[in-house]
């Protein structure tokens, strides 16, 4: 976990000393919070990951053998062999029932392991290869031994290579995946992670599903190379497998364009959709901007945008998923609310919060604690959209019926420019500019009052849009 400068208890805004790896304690009214995936997280939850056990082994093997009993001997002496060179603590789980997807399903749940190897009873996938795989386990969620990349091979009939390559091609380039080998059953999930999505495929498809669920979650996933050499497979099989997969391909390229994937916002920037790409870039240049110079800066809301990337900062979101997928950003993330920040006052110079007040109710917590945690004279960076912009509302109204289920039915408070900056300013805040963005989401660069707060406020209402 990275250090977060400024990290107070929410509650009391006492100090927080870790414990362990797994929680932080605060040293005033000892309320404890847990850190999820390396983040800290101060956002109640009844289902919370559960903690490695004391009599959990390390690795469960897991082998879907349905109707391949006569192949498993001598692939379990190899692996037996190889576990105890990596003197693993470990369980091994032969699944002997119904479909491919079903028995794995079924095998997850059944698993005792942290972390959970899967591979096939034929005996193509060498168990010696498991060394490679373990140690390339570190901060990922999986790790695929892919026969597609540097260093990697197959094997394989003519036929079955064209097919398996041609579904890869299609997966990552019509779902966004940066991956090259999608159907390799030679894989190992951290337990940790799986416990996080929900399965439904019950065929070969499951292979896909996984590992799109997880990079929609916003877990990271790694390839190492593997060399393989298939066994026999019947054309039915081929087919079976082709069709579960454009199955799965409908299914998840839903999934993938929609803003319940981890990576949405980052993916936006780079879209193919002309009007989305310039409003991810235009926003995004707004901002660092606005910021440039800025010592100690605090993303409220972050999501996966590319602006918690731009500089040293500190991000918050109170969705755990988009989290997980700004880790690669480097910054350090908190898990939490913009109703309760957890940090000590003043602990910012320059606070962000982009596209954040229009998704949650009119409080007037909200505005206080974005100002309680910036310093006198400090920069707040304020962005939603102008509803008194006839152009905005055009664009949502055909944003709402092009993209049902997207941002725009989450847009539940609207404010407009004349009277969020009345309120602003009644608030003590100075304005020293506000810029757009495609002429209707307006961005505010303020100045918090470094003398006493404003004598009469204005009540939250008074900043939304007045018809």
């Amino acid at each position: 976990m990275h250090a977060v400068p400024g990290l107070a208890c929410p509650g009391c805004r006492g100090d927080l000393r870790a414990d362990g790896e797994a929680s932080l304690i605060c040293e005033g009214c000892g309320a404890v919070y847990p850190i999820l995936d390396g983040i800290p997280s101060f956002i109640p939850t009844s289902a919370l990951p559960r903690g490695r056990g004391s009599d959990r082994p390390d690795l469960t093997v897991m082998i879907p053998a349905t109707n391949r009993a006569s192949d498993l001997d001598q692939l379990l002496a190899a692996l037996r062999r190889e576990l105890r060179s990596l003197e693993i603590s470990h369980e091994i789980l032969v699944i002997d029932s119904g479909p491919y997807g079903a028995a794995l399903r079924s095998g997850f749940q059944q698993a005792l392991g942290e972390y959970i190897l899967t591979l096939d009873a034929d005996g193509s996938h060498d168990p010696t290869f498991l060394g490679a795989i373990w140690a390339a386990r570190q901060d990922v969620a999986v790790v695929i031994a892919s026969r597609y990349i540097a260093g990697g091979g197959a094997e394989m009939p003519a036929v079955r290579k064209a097919l398996s390559r041609m579904l890869s091609f299609l997966l990552r380039r019509g779902l966004s995946l940066p991956y090259s080998d999608l159907s390799s059953g030679y894989r190992l999930y951290r337990r940790e992670a799986l416990e996080a999505v929900v399965l439904q495929a019950t065929g070969f498809d499951i292979l896909q599903e996984v590992l799109i669920r997880l990079v929609a979650a916003g877990f990271e996933i790694r390839e190492v190379p593997l060399r393989y050499r298939a066994r026999g497979t019947s054309r039915a099989w081929l087919a079976r497998f082709a069709i579960s997969n454009v199955k799965t391909f409908l299914a998840m390229w839903k999934l993938r364009n929609s803003i319940a994937s981890a990576d949405y916002d980052a993916r936006a920037y780079v879209s193919v959709v002309p009007l989305q790409r310039y409003w991810q870039r235009r926003r995004y240049h707004v901002i660092t901007t606005m910021a440039a110079g800025a010592r100690r800066v605090l993303d409220v809301g972050c999501g996966s945008s590319r602006i918690v990337g731009s500089t040293p900062m500190v991000g918050l979101d109170i969705v755990l998923a988009k989290l997980r997928y700004a880790r690669r950003y480097g910054n350090p993330l908190v898990h939490g609310s913009i109703f309760e920040l957890p940090f000590k006052d003043c602990a910012f110079d320059c606070v962000i919060c982009s596209e954040v007040i229009e998704h949650v109710p009119a409080d007037e917590r909200v505005f206080s604690e974005l100002e309680r945690v910036l310093e006198p004279g400090g920069r707040l960076i304020l962005g939603t959209p102008d509803y008194d912009r006839r152009r905005w509302r055009a664009l949502e109204w055909l944003y709402g019926r092009l993209a049902p289920g997207g941002y725009a039915d989450e847009h539940i408070t609207h404010y407009s420019r004349a009277n969020l900056a009345a309120y602003l300013e009644a608030r003590g805040f100075t304005i020293d500019r506000v810029d757009y963005v495609g002429g209707s989401e307006m961005i505010f660069a303020l100045r918090k009052s470094a003398g006493v707060p404003a004598p009469r406020p204005l009540p939250i209402v008074a900043g939304l849009r007045s018809r």
